[in-house]
């Protein structure tokens, strides 16, 4: 098992068998079984699907996974698993469900499916709308602990006659009200993707898939506080951790692939140089 220390604090937090603020380069099924129960604020991850990268050689069983995310995700943590299906003969696999749903077996509960749109996906389909998509399950041990909505500004504002209490019958009833200047955002997020879309970072193309530094940043704004514990099981180009470093968040992350885990410590070494 590898580990890259790569904090500069003099503070070394651990839970389980693990250092926090650490990438670890070992099976995440394994992994977790060192982690306590119920220790693990938020995950961000996303898993390999149906194939569609040679991930190195390696497979993924998901709900051994899943099973053991909801052992160390505390009471009111949320997971967020992003995913999508494979289309093979005009046939979706429709995986993204078939993970879902087993993670709503297990006792999560399935709290919103968000989207993950990508502005300038080239992947175009002869017979169909182009594909530009995927799903961004919000999965939670109960209630959330924590909800810090995203905002954005309203086209208008101010106090105006609204729709109230429209009932069966369609009757459009109007009071005095008042428009607020920011909304909470809809759950569809979209996101260039690409060199200077997903980062800056040229080296986490070596990566073969990798997704946005925003979404991460955004998830963690959402469902953390300063100091909580973000972790990432298939930290891949290591895109969660960084976010949660830059946010002042505890983070672990672990990969399988000694490749990518080296990759990913790279890319934290290239932070610290612009954070310090």
């Amino acid at each position: 098992m590898y580990v890259y220390l790569h904090t500069k604090s003099s503070e070394h937090m651990t839970i389980g068998n693990f250092e926090l603020n650490n990438i670890y380069n070992i099976d995440c099924v394994e992994g977790m079984k060192l982690l306590p129960d119920n220790c693990i604020d938020l995950v961000i991850t996303s898993p390999p699907y149906d194939d569609l990268r040679d991930y190195n050689g390696y497979k993924f069983d998901y709900q051994k996974i899943a099973n053991q995310l909801y052992r160390v995700i505390k009471e009111g943590g949320i997971v967020v698993w992003i995913v999508g299906d494979k289309i093979k003969n005009g046939n979706k696999s429709l995986t993204s469900f078939k993970q879902a749903l087993f993670f709503q077996e297990i006792g999560f509960n399935v709290h919103d499916v968000m989207i993950y749109q990508k502005k300038n996906t080239p992947f175009m389909r002869l017979n169909a709308y182009t594909n530009c998509y995927e799903f961004m399950f919000i999965f939670a041990k109960g209630k959330p602990n924590t909800f810090n909505p995203l905002k954005t500004k309203t086209v208008r504002n101010g106090v105006e006659k609204l729709v109230a209490n429209k009932k069966s019958d369609g009757i459009n009833k109007k009071v005095v009200g008042e428009l607020k200047k920011e909304k909470t955002l809809t759950n569809i997020w979209d996101y260039a993707v690409g060199l200077g879309g997903s980062t800056n970072d040229k080296i986490a193309f070596e990566h073969t898939a990798i997704f946005p530094e925003k979404l991460a940043n955004d998830h963690i704004m959402s469902w953390t506080n300063e100091n909580d514990i973000v972790f990432d099981p298939m930290s891949g180009s290591g895109t969660t951790c960084k976010m949660a470093k830059i946010n002042n968040r505890k983070f672990l992350g672990m990969e399988i692939s000694k490749e990518y885990t080296e990759l990913s410590i790279k890319r934290l070494k290239l932070l610290e140089h612009q954070l310090f």
